[in-house]
């Protein structure tokens, strides 16, 4: 009877054990504290668009959505972190494409498959801001072009393996310019480099080379994306500027661990895409200067894997690397 008795009280442990874990796997999400991790410095594009949609996902959900900063290697450090993370949908990488369409050309190792990440989101496109120091008499793209053949200057990126730096690289092939990549850890930096004059110049994210344009520390020349900057409206596009083989755009991704089940990806992808939906978070796209594209699943994929196709190309031909 006493046998009987504690395999009645175990088997009764077992069920409850097991009704304990089938409620936690079914518990809807989130149903406690997400992590964004950004793998950029605070006060980038990356960062201040994360923040924005955790404020709106927050306020949906009751539940916190925390901004998480890792900055180092281009992105590498904070997409690693994810990509070792649980695939619970509690730790998700804000970023930008490059840690999948640059850094795997670049770098002779990387701490992380390509695919033990895999797209949760594309939310949006923009161009980068070509600008230099005043002190250079630099005015137009023209007088640009023709310093940076005659003489070497120094440009800053937002870290090796930026889009920055994959732009001066590209320059210096397409257009035979001298320019000395100078890396930094991230936009903010970057720019602040040029507003002092440690640099001469640098192509970065617009929003932030912009207020420096407005007060007169660092002249605008030229945007990459295929059309005018809306923060921008009187800068040309490269294009325009007769450089169209300069032409570069960012996405801005959110990745999620590659194991993270399909449903749940689904579930998150459209909190995100009904977020970035809303008129608020439609005008902070406009202030931050980017296009928004909303491309989840195999479209995301396949947008990513275009771009690092055609990079590739690039770096190969440049011989760009990152020791």
């Amino acid at each position: 009877m006493q046998k009987s008795f504690r395999r009645a009280c175990l088997m009764g442990s077992l069920a409850l054990l097991v009704g304990t874990c089938a409620i936690a796997q079914n518990a809807p999400w989130p149903s406690k504290p997400v992590k964004f991790v950004n793998s950029f410095p605070p006060g980038g594009p990356s960062d201040i668009l994360a923040r924005a949609v955790g404020d709106v996902l927050q306020k949906q959900f009751n539940q916190p959505f925390v901004v998480e900063n890792k900055p180092g290697a281009a992105g590498n450090v904070g997409a690693d972190q994810v990509a070792k993370s649980a695939a619970d949908g509690y730790s998700l990488l804000w970023g930008i494409d490059t840690t999948h369409t640059i850094n795997p050309h670049i770098y002779k190792t990387m701490p992380f498959k390509e695919a033990d990440l895999k797209p949760l989101v594309v939310l949006s496109s923009s161009g980068l801001l070509l600008g230099v120091h005043p002190s250079t008499g630099i005015k137009n793209v023209k007088d640009f072009m023709q310093a940076a053949r005659d003489r070497s200057l120094n440009f800053s990126s937002g870290g090796n393996g930026s889009p920055g730096h994959l732009w001066v690289n590209i320059s210096n092939v397409s257009a035979s310019t001298r320019l000395v990549h100078v890396p930094y850890r991230g936009n903010s930096p970057a720019v602040m480099a040029v507003v002092s004059g440690e640099v001469d110049g640098g192509t970065l994210a617009t929003p932030g080379m912009l207020p420096q344009v407005k007060g007169g520390k660092v002249t605008a020349l030229a945007v990459t994306s295929r059309k005018r900057s809306r923060l921008a409206p009187d800068v040309p596009t490269m294009a325009e500027a007769g450089f169209k083989d300069l032409e570069s755009e960012v996405l801005y991704v959110v990745m999620a661990p590659a194991n993270t089940p399909e449903p749940l990806m689904q579930t998150m992808a459209k909190a995100i895409t009904d977020a970035m939906a809303k008129p608020e978070l439609q005008t902070r796209l406009n202030d931050l200067d980017m296009a928004y594209e909303g491309l989840t699943g195999s479209a995301a994929a396949a947008r990513l894997s275009k771009l690092s196709d055609s990079y590739g190309r690039v770096i190969r031909a440049t011989g760009m690397k990152v020791d």
